[in-house]
């Protein structure tokens, strides 16, 4: 019996630990609409944000385009790979946990199965900056359509500026 106790504790620590280090959630800030549909939804200009998951006091903004109609209405269509991105400091920037080249902090499915769009974070520790860079991918050919911003770390207010983050090799 303990070890049936044991197994359930460490899949819910196991769950636990997924989940805090799963990329970003956004909140919708707002949409426009590009495109009149007689059927189902318009399609749309979608404005989200979502904050770092692992640099605290960095917000991203990202506007992408969702597909109309009757299939977009069942989400069943496949949106297209245009995406723009601005990451803004927004407090004082403490690095939570390290930081790992290329990791995803956002990703958001725009087909049924096989695309996504997604946010990826870089260090140039050069510049004392980070760098996003938000582009599309499907499982078979992505697409060379992307957008970069940048957030270059530096002191907020009277808080001095955080110390450089490492990379894990």
């Amino acid at each position: 019996m303990p070890r049936t106790r044991f197994a359930y504790g460490a899949t819910l620590a196991c769950l636990l630990a997924a989940a805090l280090s799963a990329p970003a959630a956004a909140e919708e800030i707002g949409e426009v609409d590009t495109a009149f549909k007689l059927l189902g939804a318009n399609h749309k200009i979608v404005v989200e944000a979502f904050d770092d998951p692992k640099v605290e006091g960095v917000s991203c903004f990202l506007s992408r385009a969702k597909t109309g109609g009757i299939s977009g209405s069942l989400g069943l269509a496949e949106d297209t790979s245009d995406a723009s991105i601005a990451c803004r400091q927004v407090g004082p920037i403490r690095f939570l946990e390290p930081l790992d080249a290329g990791e995803e902090v956002f990703q958001r499915r725009t087909s049924i199965v096989f695309k996504s769009i997604q946010v990826v974070r870089f260090w140039d520790p050069a510049r004392s900056t980070l760098v996003y860079l938000t582009y599309s991918d499907k499982m078979i050919d992505g697409s060379p359509k992307n957008a970069i911003s940048a957030v270059a770390v530096g002191p907020w207010g009277e808080t001095p500026a955080p110390e450089a983050p490492v990379y894990d090799d």
